[in-house]
């Protein structure tokens, strides 16, 4: 038996990766429905695909944009951008 992580591609920090898909929305809303689980209930995302990995330790505040756009098509776009949590410890006062 193989592992199926063993195939995939892990980002790592200092690379950057973009990939865009266009779901139905019931795919989109169960891939919301464990994003929001993993923000919930963990400090570190970890999202993959058949062909990649990416494990994300992010911190705090996270940012969420509501932006609705009603003329013409109207189009309704949500963002959220999470930063990156250091793992830096603060100096000592001696």
């Amino acid at each position: 038996m193989t592992d199926d992580t063993d195939d995939r591609t892990l980002i790592r920090p200092g690379r950057e990766f973009e990939r865009e898909y266009r779901l139905d929305a019931s795919e989109a809303g169960a891939f919301l429905i464990d994003l929001g689980e993993q923000l919930r209930d963990a400090d570190e995302l970890r999202i993959v695909d058949d062909e990649w990995e990416l494990p994300f330790a992010f911190g705090e505040p996270v940012e969420l944009e509501v932006d609705y756009d009603g003329v013409g098509e109207p189009e309704l776009e949500i963002e959220i951008e999470l930063p990156g949590r250091t793992d830096e410890r603060a100096p000592s006062v001696e």
